[in-house]
């Protein structure tokens, strides 16, 4: 099983948390479990093992996500949409 999207979805949780100790392991039945670093430096599970999908869905919904910018032509379109 590929786990580019797992990993990818931890190294985004990484990058909006500020926070590099998040990892990822895979157990031999194929579920993803997300790990923390604790202070003591012991590695702890965040939440239960799950399938990639649901594994990627629990991660992403840990730390919201940025909101997406938007220039001055996206406004003025989305504002043009609205008034027809």
């Amino acid at each position: 099983m590929r786990s580019t999207k797992a990993s990818g979805a931890v190294e985004r949780l990484r990058t909006r948390s500020a926070n590099p100790d998040y990892s990822m392991s895979v157990r031999a039945d194929g579920l993803f479990v997300l790990r923390l670093v604790s202070e003591d430096g012991v590695s702890m599970p965040v939440g239960e093992p799950l399938a990639m999908d649901e594994f990627v869905h629990f991660v992403n919904a840990i730390k919201a996500q940025a909101p997406k910018r938007e220039s001055k032509l996206d406004v003025a379109f989305r504002t043009q949409l609205k008034g027809k």
